[in-house]
Parts: structure tokens; sequence; C-alpha cells
């Protein structure tokens, strides 16, 4: 440490001037690349970094070409169906459809309807299907069609009738699927083969050229979501819209981001500059201190944005948390320094400077790498935003270490010695009273302690990860009332896919169905007897056309699911998802199946088969191939569950319908695969609990691991991260008592607050062990400890509390309970160290026996 000084010194305190201009200049430089700054609020904050699952789910994307796409909820003042209302919700139709971006919109003119009236297979298969831009439509049958198709029903109007929704499609993003295929095979190859320069190096080119198109990506579509916005409001004197949809939440989540980037940012600097004020009162006091929080906030925005670090909505308090480190840093060395020009008034200002940071320098070296420990430790979840934010922060807090201890001094230096002396009269201090407190009252405080810590295991064991999306954000945001109305009236808005497979060995009941069919299929194209099944289905020609699609192929192999006993098995799957309370609308194979036994009755497999075949291309892609892959015989049901019920237990519902399909249903474990958003959101969800043991245990290890480096004893290292240690499970404790869940961003908490709460822990003991040496007496060592450096502990840890306190302007409710939860654990670990921590060390002595001083001393 001697050597880091004297290193430092040279450097700095001799050159202050050099010194300045060099960090400025460097700080300069990077504040030009600032413009430049970028966001991300890509769904991979909701996802497992390597999760299995992710790669799953990309490939069923892939496979079944699915497209993003928003939702608006249409509720009209007049009746629905009425015919200003279809003019209205027409003209939007079209004015969405003409949006860049879109590549249709889905509405109730659109869809063709089966029932209003009855249609049969020939109107089917020539395309002569009604809709609501059928001038002469009976409207009042649409209005059954609607509430009761097995099709429609729950997803295109409310089950009163009064709401619809419209599906604006978006083109699908080619490039950003074939770059993230490109990358992932190149990780494949990797693990599987090894890595080599060259895979390295297209690696890089890839990630680099993704992360730049998900940029602009993300703009465009913010630019679409701002245009659909804007065409929404012409109609908001007419219906109540609402707009939602992943990309819609996407762009909100980029505008919280900057919003809380901005409002973070000024308020805690406006807290600073009140704070400093009213706690020193003197220019001096509030203009360093503020400068080397700016400026450390300044690099580190300049350098993220130079290594291009994007920020998330779990970072956008970044900026708040690193002016705090910031200026507690600065805080301790100001009252360092304060002590001792009290002390030693007369004393040179190269002198005072010079001592004041060489007594700080140590502790403040170990309360920032306590504090990048804690920080370090997130990298560890396996979520790739938390991930980034550990990082982000671990480099912040050295950035903030350096650029304080250079602009601090540097700045006394060429300022001179402040005009006013501080007075050394610690009797009048607050601080004092806790020592008084404790001498006091040490039984009570330790029963105290231990008391909560049993009461903060119980907490913790109630803690829990399940918690509702549509919680995270205002009931006054558009996600929210979005959700909410999606979910109540429109069939519900996470989506679950259940993907099973082909049997590797069909059956004997449906082998013989298989047989059977091939063998009818046969006689009848050889004979061409479609007698009975033109009765069937009353036309004509129905029963020729097939006879030519048929005789155009030499082989016709059977579908393993479009026949009876495959879709009675996807119908009885079907049933039991529209059964469960937390599910909204099931869509599968067996919708259109239940559809065409509207049509008709009794339909065996060979007219299953022609049917397949003569459907309209229109109607396939709405109907077949959104659920069928015959080139793997795969069928896919995709399930909507509803976000916003109370009822909802992730993890517990998909082991469920795991357990229900396998045991109940009798599919084999290789055939079901559950994948979609609402899977991927429940892995990462899951992972928390792990998160937060493994980022807990490795702080704790690391803390007590610097302790005992730091103070070279066992005990006092024990003793020293006892009073953190209740104050993370205090935190957690009361998380899981308040029903408080586990999620992407209160996750970091624990470990955190530990971080940034053991700066207490490392002065207190740091100077309890110098004031010691003077007498031995440990009360009394108290005393004076709580008069110097507690000053210092109580304005940091009073300025952490309120300045965390300034994420409750977030728009992001996890940012809130980030902010209050963390304030709430740096007050209890300021407690602990001002209460807990001195009657510790009393009680066991770690430092050797007390001597007693006469009673005048």
């Amino acid at each position: 440490m001697s050597k880091i000084f004297s290193i430092y010194d040279v450097l700095i305190l001799r050159r202050p001037l050099l010194a300045l201009i060099l960090s400025l200049g460097l700080i300069a430089w990077l504040a030009t690349h600032i413009p430049n700054f970028k966001l991300d609020a890509s769904a991979d904050a909701l996802v497992l970094e390597g999760d299995q699952s992710l790669k799953y789910s990309r490939e069923i994307s892939t496979r079944y070409a699915s497209e993003d796409f928003l939702l608006v909820t249409y509720q009209p003042k007049q009746d629905l169906l009425s015919k200003p209302v279809l003019a209205e919700l027409d003209k939007l139709r079209t004015e969405l459809a003409a949006l860049e971006g879109v590549s249709s919109v889905t509405t109730i003119l659109d869809v063709p309807l089966l029932a209003s009236p009855q249609v049969t297979f020939d109107d089917v298969s020539d395309g002569v299907v009604g809709s609501l831009r059928n001038p002469n439509i009976d409207k009042e049958l649409v209005r059954k069609e609607l509430a009761e198709s097995p099709i429609y029903k729950n997803l295109l109007t409310s089950s009163d009738g009064r709401t619809t929704t419209l599906q604006v499609n978006l083109v699908r993003d080619e490039k950003y699927f074939a770059l993230q295929n490109a990358r992932d095979k190149i990780w494949e190859q990797q693990a599987s083969n090894g890595s080599t320069p060259a895979l390295e190096a297209e690696l890089a080119e890839i990630v680099q050229e993704l992360r730049n198109h998900t940029v602009m990506a993300n703009d465009r579509q913010s630019v679409l979501v701002a245009k659909v916005r804007v065409l929404l409001d012409n109609y908001r004197d007419n219906a109540t819209l609402f707009l939602g949809g992943v990309p819609m939440i996407a762009t909100d989540m980029i505008s919280f981001v900057k919003s809380d980037l901005m409002v973070f940012g000024i308020g805690i600097v406006t807290f600073i500059i009140i704070t400093m004020s009213v706690i020193f009162r003197h220019l001096v006091w509030v203009v360093l201190p503020l400068l080397s929080c700016l400026l450390s906030a300044t690099f580190m925005l300049g350098l993220i944005t130079l290594l291009d670090w994007r920020m998330t909505i779990i970072s956008s308090n970044f900026v708040a948390i690193l002016l705090i480190i910031s200026l507690s840093i600065a805080i301790h060395l100001v009252v360092r320094y304060r002590e001792l020009l009290a002390a030693n008034p007369e004393q040179a200002q190269q002198e005072l400077v010079k001592n004041a940071t060489f007594l700080m320098i140590k502790p403040c070296i170990y309360t920032a790498l306590t504090t990048i420990v804690a920080f370090a430790s997130l990298v560890v979840s396996g979520i790739r935003p938390v991930i980034d934010f550990g990082w982000m922060m671990t480099v912040g807090v050295t950035a903030s270490l350096v650029i304080t201890f250079i602009v601090l001094p540097t700045g006394l230096l060429l300022w001179g010695k402040p005009s006013s002396i501080p007075s050394n009269n610690n009797k009048s201090a607050t601080t004092r009273r806790f020592a008084v407190f404790t001498e006091g009252h040490g039984s009570l405080i330790l029963w105290g302690g231990a008391l909560l810590a049993v009461v903060s295991i119980f907490g913790i064991s109630q803690l829990k990860v399940e918690n509702r999306f549509i919680d995270y954000f205002h009931d006054t945001t558009e996600i929210y009332q979005g959700m909410e109305v999606i979910d109540a009236e429109l069939g519900g808005t996470i989506p679950l896919e259940v993907i099973i497979d082909a049997a590797p060995e069909p059956d004997f009941e449906v082998a013989v169905e298989v047989a059977v069919e091939e063998a009818v299929v046969e006689t009848v194209i050889d004979d061409g007897s479609f007698d009975e099944f033109e009765n069937d289905f009353g036309g004509d020609d129905f029963g020729d056309d097939f006879s030519d699609d048929f005789a155009d192929e030499e082989t016709a192999d059977p579908s393993y699911w479009f026949n009876r006993a495959g879709l009675s098995r996807i119908e009885a799957v079907h049933d039991y998802l529209d059964s469960l309370p937390e599910t909204g609308k099931v869509l599968s194979l067996a919708t259109p199946y239940k559809a065409l036994r509207t049509i008709a009755t009794g339909i065996d497999d060979i007219q299953l088969a022609l049917i397949q075949r003569a459907l309209p291309e229109d109607i396939n892609e709405i109907l077949i191939h959104p659920y069928l892959n015959e080139e793997i015989d795969q069928t896919r049901i995709t399930v909507r569950v509803k976000e916003t019920s109370r009822t909802l237990r992730r993890d517990e519902l998909l082991a469920q319908v795991h357990e229900h399909l396998i045991n109940d249903m009798g599919f084999a474990e290789e055939q079901i695969h559950l994948t979609g958003m609402l899977v991927l959101y429940n892995n990462m969800l899951q992972s928390l609990y792990r998160s937060q043991i493994l980022t807990l245990g490795a702080v704790f290890i690391a803390i007590l691991a610097m302790f005992i480096v730091l103070f070279r004893s066992l005990p006092i290292a024990l003793i020293a991260l006892a009073p953190n240690i209740l104050a993370a499970g205090m935190v957690l404790g009361g998380m899981g008592l308040a029903g408080i869940p586990l999620d992407i961003m209160t996750v970091t908490i624990a470990a955190i607050s530990v971080g940034i709460a053991v700066d207490d822990t490392i002065h207190y003991v740091h100077r309890f062990r110098s004031e010691f040496a003077k007498d031995q007496n440990y009360v009394a060592t108290m005393y004076r400890c709580h008069g110097s450096i507690g000053k210092a502990m109580f304005y940091t840890s009073v300025i952490i509390v309120i300045g965390f306190s300034v994420l409750a302007l977030s728009n992001f409710n996890p940012s809130i309970y980030f902010g209050l939860l963390t304030g709430t654990a740096m007050f209890a670990a300021l407690m602990g160290a001002l209460l807990l921590l001195p009657q510790l060390l009393i009680t066991f002595k770690p430092l050797g026996p007390n001597v007693e001083l006469a009673k005048d001393a």
C-alpha cells in the first residue's frame, strides 16, 4: 500500500493541474461517443442465456414461420356490427395495412364465415365463403358465429360481442433470424470441436452485425409503433382502443429506460447539491464532490458506448447507482480532510490533502473491492442483461474510485484551504447517541439481532419467483391496460406452444386405420366411386376434382395426424388445455376439425385426406399450416396464457401439462415439447433461486477472504461480516413476508446491498483498530469512532438510502422495488454498523483484553 501511495503521490498530488487536465481530456474524449449511446429492450432480457429451450423455440419459430404482431383492441361506443362501426373499422384496417413493415392485418371483416349461413364443402373448395364485407350477410348469424365458433370464439371478439381485435402482422425479419442462426451454429461448432482463430473472427463479425441490425430493427419498430399510435388517436372519439403485443412492450421499455436515465440522473444530481449544501454548508464541498460524481458518470457512459455495451431496463438505474457510490467515496474523503483540518488548522494544504488521502486510500480501495465483488457476482446469473449490468458496475466502481481520488484531492490543492474551519466537537454528533444506546443496551441489541435473524430466515423460506409480468408496469401505462383487456376479453397474452411429434412406431389402431385409408384411397382413385361422398358434400364435380388431384400424384403418403385417430388425440389435448383456468384461447388442428364437424357429421379418414387437399391455400394458411408440419409428422398447439391470472403458477402449470400428456394421455416422453415465451420466461424465473444462492454465496466468501486479508484476524472478519449478513437476510426475509417475488431486478438486491453496505463495516473496523491502540478500551474507542468515522458512515448511508428512493420515480415497478428495498437494506446495514458491530466488538474483544480507564478519562 505504501508503494501504491508513493506512485499516487508522485503522479497526482505533486502535479495536480497536469493530472486534472489529463483526466478531463480523457473524459472529454469519451464523452464525444455518448451521442452514439444505444439502448436494447429485446425479448432476450426475459430469457435465460444458454437455455436449450431458447434454441428449440427459435427452431419452431422458423419452422412455422411465426411473425411478430401488434394487437389493437377496439371497443366502439355503438354496436360492433353496425354499418358505421364496420366502415370505420375497415378504414383503420386499410391505414394500418399501408404502414411500412406491416405484412397484413386480420380483422373480423377479413375472416371466412362458415356458419353465416352454413356452408358446404363445395363452397369451401370453390372459395365461395361469406364474410362481413358481404352487404347481405345475416349479422345475427355472424354475431352468433363469432361468439360460438371454435375458430373465432375469444379470438377476434370478446364473449359479450362488444370488443374486437385487429392483429397487425409485421414483416418477418429474415436477416435477424439468419444472423442468429449463423451465430448459434458457430457456438455449436465451438462446443463440439473447439474454437479456432478463424471461428472466433467469424463469430465476432456476426455478433457485431447482429447487434447493429438489432439496433436498426428496434428503431424501425419504434417508428412503426409510433405511427400506429398516431393512427389510433384519430379513432379514439368513437371507440376505446389499446395497443398490445411484444413489439409494443419492447418499444415502451426503451422509452422507460430513456426516461429513467434522465429522471434518475437529474434527481440524484439535485439531491447531491441539496444534501452537500445542508451537511457541509460550503461551496467547495458541493462543487468538488458533484464534479467527481458527474465525471465518473460521463466517463462510464462514454466507455460503454465505445465498447458497444447496450443499456437495458435492468441497467437503467446504472447512472443513479454510480453517482451514489461516487458520492459515498467523496464524502469519506471530505469528512477525513475536515477532521484533519479541524485538528491542524495551521498545517499546509499540501500536507492536509496528502494525509487525508493516505489515511483513506486503503479502506477506500477495500470498500471499492467489496462493492466490485458484489456486482461481479451477478455474472453467474445466466441472464444477459443482469450479466452486463454486473460488468458495467464492476468497471464503473473502479472508475469512480480512481476519478474521485484524482478530482477531489487535485481540486482541493488547486482551490486552496477553505476559509471556514470545521468544528471538531464530536459530543454533539448525532452518531454519539448510537454509542450511548449501545453502551446502555448491549444485551437488547444482541437479542434483537438474534430475533431479526430468526424472522429473516422464516421470511426467506417464503420467498417465491412467481409473479405477474403485468405487475412490472404502472396501471396507468398502456402495457398494463392493454394486457388486462386482452387477457380478460380476448383470449390471453403470453404464448405457450405444445409440440407433439409422431410416435416412433404407430400403435396398432393407427396402423390399421392408415392401411385402410391407403386401400380406400387406391380403390376410390381406381374406380372413381365418389357417389356416396358427393351426396354427403352436395357437389357433382367434387369427386372429379379430387380424382384429378390424386391421379397427379404417384404416391400419397398418409398424414400421421390428419386422420380421425390423430385428430381425436389432438382434440383431447386441445380440450384439456382449454379447460385449465389459466389458459385463454387454444388453437390447433382440432380447431378446423371441430369446424368441419359443424358442416358435416361422420367424416372418415379418406374424406379428411381429400378435404385437406381441397382446401384453398388461403384457408390452409390460416387453419392447417400453422399447426401441422407433414414433412416431420409434427403437430403444434398454441395456447395463450392469461398473464393477469392471480392463480397463475408457471412452473406448476408447465409441470402439470407435461405430466398429464404423458401419464394420462399416453404420449411418450420424447414426443412432447413445451416451448414459447411462457417456458423461456419461466426458466429464467426458476434460475433466480440458484442465481440468488450463487451470488450471495460468492459475495460472502469473497468478502470474508478480503476481511481476513485486511484485518489479519478471522474473529474480526467474522464479526465484521455478521451485520452485513443480517442486513441481506432482513431484505430477503422482508421480501418473503411482504410477498414481493424475486425477479430480474430484485434478485440483485441482496448481493448489491451487501457489497455497498460492507463499506461502512470496513471503514468502522479500520478506524476502530487504529483508535483502540491509543488506550485499549473498547467503549472509549467506540465513542471516538462514532464521533469521527461514524459521521461519514451516517452521511453516506443516509444519502444512499434517500438516493435509492429516487428510483421510485421509475415507470418500471421492479426498479421501484429495487430502489426502496436497497434503501431499506442500507438503513439496516447502517444500524448494524453503528449498533450491532460495536457491541460484538465489545462483547468478544477480538483486539485483546479491555483496559479499564479512570472515570475522569
